[in-house]
Order: C-alpha cells, then structure tokens, then sequence
C-alpha cells in the first residue's frame, strides 16, 4: 500500500498553510464573553484569500474552472483550516459543490459551480434534521404540485445559513426517496430563525412552509444525500483533527518554556505522559480519516461499506478531540481558561465538533449493525 499524498494533494496543503499563516484564532470576540454571536458574518477577507488561491475551487471539475480534486485533498485543506479556528464555511461549501458536480443538473452546475470556485456565491447544508439527533432526510417532506416541488418542514443548526447564496435541504418524498434542494434562503416560504452554535457561531433554524422548487433545483440522483453527509462527516472530523493538533501544538509550546522548580514543565514526567497519550489520539484520529476519506473518494470496495470506515472515524474524531482540549487544558494550568489567551477558544470549538459529531456510543452501534449485516469472513 501506498500511503503518499499526491502531489495535487500536497499543493493543496501547502497552499492552504499559506492562506492560513495569518489567521489569528482570537480575531473575534470571545465565545465566553459575546452576547449570541461572535461576529454577524463568516471572514469574508480571509475567504477572498482562498478563493484566489483556488482553494474555493478545489473541488470543482476542470470544466467548470476548477481542480477537480477529491475528499482527501479537501481535507487536507480543513486540516489546516481548523489549526487557526478559520471561520470560513470551507467544509459545507465545497461539500455540496461536490454534490452538484456529481449528481447535479447539467444546467444548474453550469450557471452555479463557476461562481462557487470564485467565491462570488456561498453554500451550505442543512445536515442536522429537525432537532440535531434525527435523520436529516425525514424533517422536511417534498411533494409534487403543479409541476414544480414544493417543500414543508423545519431543520435546525444550519451552518452560515444567514450568508449562503444556496442552501442543499434533504428532503423525503411520497416514494420513500430522499432528495437534495438548493435553496437560496430568500425564497418565498423561508423562514431563518437565529440560533448560536458553542463556539459562539451564527447558525439558523429554517421553516419551510411550501416552497416551490423547480426541477432543475432539486438533485433526484440515488445516493447524492449519503454522499453529501458523509462528506460533510468526514470534514468535521478533518476539522477535528487540525483543531486538536494547533491545541497540542500549543501545549507542547508552553510546557517547554513554563518552569516549575528551575525545569520546564515538559521534562516532568507526568506531563510528558498525558501528552504522548494525547499524540496517540491524534494519530488514530487521523489514520481513521484518511481511511475514510480514501474510501469515500475511491469508491474503492471494502470488507464493510464506507459507512463502517466513516463510523470508525467518528468514534476517534469525537472522543479524540475531547481528551486532546480537556488535557490541552489541563496542562496549561490557569493559562486554559483566560480569556485573552487563545486556548478556551479551542475548546469551545472542539465541544462544537463533538456535538456535531455525536457520541462515539452511537457510531459503535452503527458500527455494529454494519458487522451484523456484513459478516467478515
């Protein structure tokens, strides 16, 4: 097996740290302190940055002006995002660009991805269902009138929704399908209610009370809203993994120049202990993504379906990034929860991406359905 990056994927890294270099993670007020949202809008100086450096299109197919790369360089790139808390909607944007390259009508990619490699139009994805914990696809029902689609329900949690130009809402017909339509959030029968996120983001609650979507709007392709979701999982837990190395990285920093007794705080044994147990996490948090990842943009077949690799995943990249921040922490002593230093910002971010994510006792049993119904020989 050949576990190197290719150097596409390697570009796309190094470009990325680039982009990155600059971002101060405290660029915005504290989550502690800020009274509902840290900011109204997402860093759009900061997106205008990757979009110039083609990192927005990194996903898009060469014919419609992009790199057309896969999931493993995309998550390459949220990586290094997440190192600096960038506050760009990088993962939900490029995952259903992704979605509509693939599945989408030939048309609507036509006049929507060229606009989304540039930057000049924003998406995301309501991926949370009606209250964070039930399926996506059965909190919005879609049916057919008058030869367009009109939809009804209410999903919550959606991600940069008061800042995307499109917004992909799965949706359940009367045929048991499950569908994907793009949205724009000022169509007539959207209805954004504000919510915050804990690490002090803007999110949104959308009712949709019969909206009329077109045709060309809707993507009827069998598969395209488990691709779109495992995508988007896999990000998070790319995401995962970047937030808990830039905390550990931290960490490492500060217990070599911290003294206690004329030593650094690093030479003590027990906390060269906890941060070797913390290093292992990260390391299985990232093998299990690349696994994941590499099965999604493969497609390759396995002993389990690529929900088993994408189960395994979570299990790490939820627990993982909990014991890395509570140890990040830890180790920082009053340091952690001081405001005016960065660290609480961390994990404030990390308890975010563990409630997306969800409990790793969810994902094990998942994990154990598909072995029930796999059996491995």
């Amino acid at each position: 097996m050949d576990f190197t990056f290719t150097e596409e994927q390697q570009a796309a890294a190094e470009a990325a740290r680039a982009v990155f270099a600059a971002v101060k993670p405290d660029s915005v007020p504290s989550p502690a302190l800020a009274r509902g949202a840290v900011a109204d809008g997402f860093d759009r100086p900061l997106w205008h940055k990757l979009a110039t450096s083609d990192l927005l299109s990194l996903v898009v197919p060469p014919a419609h002006g992009g790199a057309g790369l896969d999931a493993i360089a995309l998550c390459l790139v949220l990586r290094e995002s997440a190192k600096v808390l960038a506050r760009v909607p990088l993962l939900e944007h490029s995952a259903v660009a992704t979605t509509l390259a693939r599945h989408g009508d030939q048309d609507t990619a036509d006049e929507i991805l060229p606009a989304a490699g540039r930057g000049d139009l924003v998406m995301t994805a309501a991926a949370c269902g009606r209250t964070g914990h039930g399926p996506a696809e059965l909190a919005v029902g879609c049916r057919r009138e008058k030869g367009d689609w009109l939809l009804d329900g209410v999903v919550t949690a959606v991600p940069w929704a008061y800042d995307a130009d499109r917004v992909a809402v799965p949706a359940h017909t009367g045929a048991g399908r499950t569908v994907l339509a793009l949205l724009p959030p000022s169509r007539e029968g959207v209805t954004l209610a504000e919510q915050f996120s804990t690490s002090g983001e803007r999110l949104a609650e959308l009712r949709l009370d019969s909206v009329r979507v077109a045709d060309r709007e809707l993507i009827t392709a069998e598969g395209a809203w488990e691709g779109l979701r495992d995508l988007l999982t896999v990000g998070t837990c790319a995401l995962a993994l970047g937030l808990g190395e830039g905390a550990l990285g931290m960490t490492g920093a500060y217990t070599t120049r911290r003294e206690q007794f004329g030593f650094p705080l690093a030479t003590f044994q027990a906390v060269a202990m906890q941060a070797a147990d913390r290093y292992i996490d990260l390391r299985a948090m990232e093998v299990t993504l690349w696994q994941a990842a590499w099965r999604i943009a493969s497609g390759a077949p396995g002993p389990l379906p690529a929900a088993g690799d994408v189960a395994v995943a979570k299990i790490w990249a939820s627990e993982g990034v909990r014991r890395v921040v509570q140890t990040a922490q830890h180790l920082h002593g009053g340091f952690g929860a001081d405001v005016e230093y960065p660290l609480h910002r961390y994990h404030a971010w990390a308890k975010q991406l563990e409630l997306q994510l969800g409990p790793a006792a969810a994902h094990e049993e998942a994990l154990g359905d598909l072995l029930a119904a796999h059996p491995l020989a």
